[in-house]
Protein backbone atom coordinates (compact mmCIF):
# COMPACT_ATOMS: atom_id res chain seq x y z
CA UNK A 1 0.00 0.00 0.00
CA UNK A 2 1.20 3.54 -1.04
CA UNK A 3 -0.28 5.53 1.83
CA UNK A 4 -1.67 7.53 -1.44
CA UNK A 5 -4.78 7.97 -2.57
CA UNK A 6 -7.35 7.61 -5.29
CA UNK A 7 -7.65 11.21 -6.12
CA UNK A 8 -4.00 11.25 -5.76
CA UNK A 9 -3.04 8.70 -8.59
CA UNK A 10 -5.57 10.16 -10.87
CA UNK A 11 -4.72 13.14 -10.94
CA UNK A 12 -1.24 12.05 -11.64
CA UNK A 13 -2.74 9.91 -14.20
CA UNK A 14 -3.81 13.21 -15.96
CA UNK A 15 -1.04 15.17 -15.26
CA UNK A 16 1.16 12.35 -17.58
CA UNK A 17 -1.52 11.92 -20.51
CA UNK A 18 -1.21 15.96 -20.35
CA UNK A 19 2.27 16.07 -20.63
CA UNK A 20 2.00 13.23 -23.23
CA UNK A 21 -0.71 15.20 -25.25
CA UNK A 22 1.87 18.93 -24.98
CA UNK A 23 4.61 17.17 -26.36
CA UNK A 24 2.12 15.63 -29.25
CA UNK A 25 0.97 19.40 -29.71
CA UNK A 26 4.85 20.74 -29.88
CA UNK A 27 5.59 18.05 -32.40
CA UNK A 28 3.06 18.26 -34.68
CA UNK A 29 3.55 22.17 -34.63
CA UNK A 30 7.04 21.30 -35.60
CA UNK A 31 5.97 19.71 -38.31
CA UNK A 32 3.60 21.65 -39.59
CA UNK A 33 6.57 24.71 -39.16
CA UNK A 34 8.68 22.42 -41.99
CA UNK A 35 6.21 21.68 -43.86
CA UNK A 36 5.06 25.28 -44.40
CA UNK A 37 8.37 25.98 -45.20
CA UNK A 38 9.06 22.99 -47.73
CA UNK A 39 5.68 24.13 -49.64
CA UNK A 40 7.21 27.72 -49.97
CA UNK A 41 10.59 26.50 -51.20
CA UNK A 42 8.76 24.41 -53.72
CA UNK A 43 6.75 26.97 -54.38
CA UNK A 44 9.41 29.81 -55.48
CA UNK A 45 11.72 27.59 -57.33
CA UNK A 46 11.60 28.40 -60.91
CA UNK A 47 10.29 26.27 -62.90
CA UNK A 48 13.01 24.48 -64.57
CA UNK A 49 14.94 23.56 -61.74
CA UNK A 50 15.15 20.01 -60.90
CA UNK A 51 13.64 18.20 -57.72
CA UNK A 52 14.79 15.22 -55.70
CA UNK A 53 13.46 13.34 -53.26
CA UNK A 54 15.28 10.94 -50.74
CA UNK A 55 13.83 7.81 -49.91
CA UNK A 56 13.01 7.02 -46.85
CA UNK A 57 15.49 5.30 -44.77
CA UNK A 58 18.37 5.59 -47.09
CA UNK A 59 20.80 7.97 -48.76
CA UNK A 60 19.65 7.80 -52.16
CA UNK A 61 17.61 10.43 -54.11
CA UNK A 62 15.44 10.12 -56.63
CA UNK A 63 14.18 13.21 -59.45
CA UNK A 64 10.46 14.00 -58.91
CA UNK A 65 8.08 16.40 -60.76
CA UNK A 66 7.96 19.86 -59.00
CA UNK A 67 3.65 20.30 -58.87
CA UNK A 68 3.69 16.73 -57.91
CA UNK A 69 5.79 17.43 -55.18
CA UNK A 70 4.40 20.69 -54.31
CA UNK A 71 0.59 19.43 -54.19
CA UNK A 72 2.29 16.44 -51.87
CA UNK A 73 3.42 18.77 -49.61
CA UNK A 74 0.54 20.82 -49.75
CA UNK A 75 -1.14 17.92 -48.70
CA UNK A 76 0.64 16.83 -46.32
CA UNK A 77 0.10 20.27 -44.63
CA UNK A 78 -3.50 20.13 -44.89
CA UNK A 79 -3.73 17.10 -43.02
CA UNK A 80 -1.08 18.57 -40.26
CA UNK A 81 -3.13 21.61 -39.52
CA UNK A 82 -6.64 19.62 -39.76
CA UNK A 83 -5.00 17.20 -37.04
CA UNK A 84 -3.81 19.92 -34.87
CA UNK A 85 -6.85 21.69 -34.89
CA UNK A 86 -8.91 18.58 -33.94
CA UNK A 87 -6.31 18.17 -31.37
CA UNK A 88 -6.83 21.80 -30.36
CA UNK A 89 -11.08 21.77 -29.98
CA UNK A 90 -11.74 17.98 -29.51
CA UNK A 91 -15.45 18.88 -28.75
CA UNK A 92 -16.21 20.55 -32.07
CA UNK A 93 -15.20 17.64 -33.75
CA UNK A 94 -17.17 14.96 -31.65
CA UNK A 95 -19.94 17.31 -32.77
CA UNK A 96 -19.83 17.02 -36.51
CA UNK A 97 -18.80 12.68 -36.29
Amino acid sequence: MSGRSAQEDEEEKEGESGSVRLRQKEELSRRIKEQKVVVDELSNLKKNRKVYKQQPNSNIFFLVDRTETLSQCKNTLDELKKTHQEMENPEKTKIKK
